[in-house]
């Protein structure tokens, strides 16, 4: 009998460690088919969902497929919609557009047309999105004449509406067409909008603004109306040291083309007359400090921002006749730096 009990104990541990692998095995058996039973369970997804649309365009493109989503959310964008749902199908078409280059190039100017008059939407959401899938589409050559004919909606848009974001999305837009010269009347309206955007406090605007008006200071029917545009006082704080490096550069890049451009022979042919407010004395006036703003920006700490100073110092210096060598400009950079 003394023997007999640790025998039984022994064999009770053994059928406990039997036990207890059974129900481990078991609890691990139902946990997979509460997962398998979960996943099946879930519901399908809506196909019907501008998100959801992209999500499944997206992987069909991966395998070679025409999905024919794009086509379905441009279909859907006729129907009569929110304007939250109109917002989320424009998105998800600019990301079709950029993401399903086979299908965007498909479509028509009749699509083209249709997301273009959801700038006349009531709800700014609904315009900045129209803005960024025209900007999708102006990537493909054949529409960008077609998308040309709403510069002059766009522009509209950047001086009755201040909002930040449709300016952004605005000027995006812009930059990324050739504007027309049936545009030029318009774009005189919009340039009091485009220095104030300009002197804003918003970078990503004010980037976006002066891209545009470098563009614009290379057509010579233009830049009298640039030159002579008002500015605010403090117009010369766009040049100062502290401002980030992207907007520095941008706004050297301005003053260098409006330098080069006020001393071409055909400008200089005419005499003219600036306000006292205007941008042509805030940057080449007699009372201008923007000479002292440039020799502090030629030891910035970024080169791109040091060069674009420089430029700008020999363009003020030189006359538009002389051909100036890039590498004048690199031996004034050494020289500033003290190489």
């Amino acid at each position: 009998m003394g023997k007999s009990v640790p025998q039984d104990l022994g064999q009770l541990d053994i059928r406990k460690s039997v036990v207890g692998l059974a129900m481990g095995a078991g609890a691990i058996y139902l946990l997979y088919k509460a997962i398998k039973t979960g996943i099946k369970c879930q519901p399908p997804l809506c196909s019907t969902s501008p998100i959801c649309i992209a999500r499944l365009a997206i992987e069909r493109e991966r395998h070679g497929r025409d999905s024919g989503e794009l086509r379905r959310l441009l279909n859907s964008l006729e129907c009569k919609q929110d304007e939250y749902t109109k917002s989320m199908i424009l998105h998800s078409i600019t990301r079709c557009v950029y993401l399903l280059e086979a299908e965007a190039s498909a479509c028509t100017t009749d699509d083209i047309m249709l997301v273009g008059s959801m700038l006349d939407d009531k709800d700014n959401s609904v315009k900045i999105q129209a803005l960024n899938a025209l900007k999708a589409f102006s990537g493909i050559r054949k529409f960008r004449l077609k998308i040309q004919e709403h510069s002059i909606k766009v522009l509209e848009l950047i001086s009755t509406i201040w909002d930040s974001e449709l300016h952004i999305a605005s000027l995006r837009l812009l930059n990324n067409l050739p504007l027309p010269d049936f545009a030029h009347p318009q774009l005189r309206r919009v340039m009091p909008a485009l220095m104030e955007i300009l002197q804003s406090n918003y970078i990503l605007a004010q980037v976006q603004a002066i891209r545009l008006l470098s563009s614009l200071a290379q057509k010579n029917d233009l830049l009298y109306d640039i030159l002579n545009c008002q500015v605010h006082s403090n117009f010369l704080n766009l040049f100062q040291a502290t401002q980030p490096g992207s907007l520095l550069f941008e706004v050297l890049l301005f003053a260098e083309r409006l330098s080069e451009g006020r001393n071409t022979p055909h400008y200089r042919a005419v005499k003219w007359h600036y306000n006292e407010k205007s941008l042509h004395e805030a940057l080449f006036g007699d009372e201008s400090r923007l000479a002292d703003r440039l020799l502090a920006l030629v030891i910035h700490p970024e080169e791109e921002v040091q060069i674009q100073a420089c430029k700008v110092i020999v363009s003020l210096q030189c006359p538009q006749d002389m051909q100036v060598r890039p590498s004048f400009c690199q031996a004034s950079h050494s020289y500033f730096n003290g190489e």
